[in-house]
């Protein structure tokens, strides 16, 4: 795991929350924007998991590696789902979809960081 790309996976969570809190106060369905922020979200978490792929292969393990597991993959799936779920979503409610999915990756980011460094990874 990669403290820096923690960070800034959480920076552009809390951003893109923050955005569909935006978009719903301003009755608006999401657009362009949080599609964009969505992808660099996504993009920043599979090289996540590319690096913790890297360390697993490598031979470091947590001590409780299958609910480090279901975290690291839960983690790149649901800014997906939250972008599905939203663009289905006809009220102006999907930009609250889309920011609490974000803010569910923020905590699970720093949580699978958590299970990394302190059991032994």
């Amino acid at each position: 795991m990669s403290t820096p790309l923690v960070v800034a996976a959480t920076v552009v969570a809390v951003v893109l929350a923050a955005l569909g809190g935006l978009s719903t106060a301003l009755r608006r369905r999401i657009g362009t924007a949080h599609l964009a922020g969505t992808a660099v979200l996504e993009l920043l978490l599979l090289v996540q998991l590319g690096v913790a792929v890297a360390a697993l292969a490598g031979g470091d393990r947590p001590e409780d590696l299958p609910t480090f597991l279901a975290y690291l993959v839960s983690v790149v799936l649901l800014p997906v789902a939250g972008v599905l779920w939203a663009r289905s979503e006809p009220t102006r409610w999907a930009g609250t979809v889309l920011g609490v999915a974000a803010l569910a990756v923020a905590v699970m980011l720093w949580r699978l960081l958590d299970l990394w460094e302190v059991t032994g990874g």
